[in-house]
């Protein structure tokens, strides 16, 4: 399977989340999605943009956005994360990361000099018709929310 680009039709998908409910990308025809990939709940780069996204959701409600965050988490574990840090948005699951797969986002990856599998964050900005309009692929996480409100502005 190819690996999406801008301007194409973005993979659907249906996961659990942390509440063990069924979401799928189609519920969200109509409105943009901010769906980011991250690497693991409770670390502390994935918290920091984490809350970031949690802070800044009356900004992205405001423009029509829904964020969706897909890590390879068990709902159980993401439940903890959503309550430890109220963060309020779907976390959803794809432990078997045949999600992050369709996207081109599992794969080796390079942290403190050691090579290993798993996500690379990654951000996808989904337009209402379910087209993708911008991948970010270098993502700061201190920062992250701040983008791509910058993004869902032009």
């Amino acid at each position: 399977m190819p690996i999406p680009k801008v301007g194409s039709k973005a993979p659907a998908f249906s996961l659990l989340n942390q509440d063990g409910e069924k979401i799928s990308l189609k519920d969200f025809e109509g409105q943009t999605v901010v769906l980011y990939f991250y690497p693991r709940a409770m670390t502390p780069g994935c918290t920091v943009q984490a809350c970031g996204v949690r802070d800044h959701s009356p900004k992205f409600k405001k423009l029509g956005t829904v964020v969706l965050a897909v890590s390879p988490d068990s709902p159980e574990r993401l439940k903890k994360f959503d309550e430890k840090y109220t963060l309020g948005f779907p976390l959803l699951s794809d432990e078997d990361h045949k999600i992050a797969e369709k996207y081109g986002v599992w794969g080796n990856k390079k942290f403190m000099g050691r090579i290993s599998l798993g996500i690379k964050r990654t951000t996808f900005v989904i337009d209402p018709k379910g087209k993708i309009v911008q991948i970010m692929e270098k993502v700061n996480t201190k920062t992250h929310h701040l983008d791509v409100e910058e993004i869902l502005q032009k």
